[in-house]
């Protein structure tokens, strides 16, 4: 049974849906017998509203986004509001950014997030590889991710502003998915949109711990936030994500909270890892890279005992971990490295 499954994911896997590990015809069991660490997002989220009935019964009026943009520009560290776009996640924008930007040359610091490649493949775009940052062409479009997935490397915001002006001059542009950058906002390039090509995405589910409310945000150059609007059409964000939104956001103490407890729990995780018998690397606050020659053998002893983590075809001696949230959780890991042979 486990070798199937680990034969059904050496192709197309990234985490994030239970669905690959508990399928009937794979595994087994139910969603709620798995402890799921195959993606990077905050275990304990932001406590849900009351939302009143009238979010879920109506559309989403202008002055309900402009809300949301304005605390979002806020938050984000945006010019104004005119320079941020919400959509239903970072992904729908990582999809529709490569309709509309120029047609150069596509560079991607990598290894990162698999999901950048596919959007600009999607769009018929070609796309390269670049390992080193600063040997990318400024005169095409340069696609990172800081702080990166799944390594945790931080390119610093100088070092990027100064790419980026350089980019400009060129004619070419400089795409940042910050998805991670909530646990420092220090490292954003936000402000850089109003002066120079630069495009910073932003997740709002990872940090928040709600991912399954599907909302994320472009902070871009006037022109293009206008045409990444068109492209995205009426209603691209839900009454409910709004609402929540527009609440959590602002809430800077309990973002104050939240960092010092993701800082705590990711010092835990190494701490438990190593004791396996692994050795960390590399991560953020919300993930742990963690490598192991026997990787591959740990990945299927873990699938055994429902722990589903995140495994790399292209570097088989990596596994990423997520934090655990609850002390069961905790447990039920420990209990699953400790019994691992190494």
């Amino acid at each position: 049974m486990i070798d199937r499954l680990m034969s059904d994911l050496a192709t197309g896997f990234h985490g994030g849906d239970l669905a690959d590990a508990v399928s009937p015809s794979r595994q087994g069991g139910t969603p709620s017998d798995w402890l799921d660490l195959s993606t990077g997002i905050n275990p304990n989220a932001y406590p849900l509203p009351e939302l009143p009935g009238k979010v879920w019964q109506r559309l989403p009026g202008r002055n309900d986004m402009d809300d949301l943009l304005a605390k979002a520009a806020a938050y984000y560290g945006a010019p104004e509001i005119d320079h941020i776009t919400a959509a239903s996640g970072s992904q729908a924008l990582i999809q529709t950014l490569p309709h509309c930007l120029p047609d150069l040359p596509v560079m991607l610091v990598g290894p990162t997030y698999s999901g950048h490649e596919h959007g600009w493949q999607a769009a018929g775009r070609d796309v390269a590889y670049c390992a080193n940052f600063a040997a990318c062409d400024p005169g095409g479009i340069t696609v990172l991710v800081n702080p990166n997935n799944p390594d945790g490397r931080i390119i610093p915001v100088g070092e990027l502003g100064e790419f980026a002006d350089r980019s400009t001059r060129a004619g070419g542009w400089l795409v940042v998915d910050e998805a991670f950058c909530d646990l420092d906002p220090s490292l954003s390039l936000s402000p850089k949109s109003s002066s120079a090509n630069v495009v910073v995405l932003r997740s709002f589910g990872k940090f928040f711990g709600h991912a399954g409310l599907r909302l994320g945000f472009a902070i871009a150059p006037l022109a293009l936030t206008n045409q990444l609007r068109r492209s995205l059409g009426s209603w691209a964000v839900s009454g409910p994500a709004i609402a929540i939104a527009t609440k959590a956001l602002p809430d800077t103490d309990w973002q104050g909270v939240q960092r010092e407890a993701l800082r705590k729990s990711a010092a835990r995780l190494d701490n438990l890892l190593e004791a396996g018998g692994l050795n960390v690397v590399s991560g953020t606050d919300l993930f742990r890279l963690a490598q192991s020659p026997r990787a591959q053998d740990l990945f299927a002893h873990l699938l055994a005992h429902a722990i589903y983590v995140r495994r790399f075809d292209e570097h088989p001696n990596w596994l990423r971990f997520g934090l655990p949230g609850s002390e069961e959780d905790w447990t039920k890991l420990g209990e699953a490295l400790s019994s691992f042979e190494t």
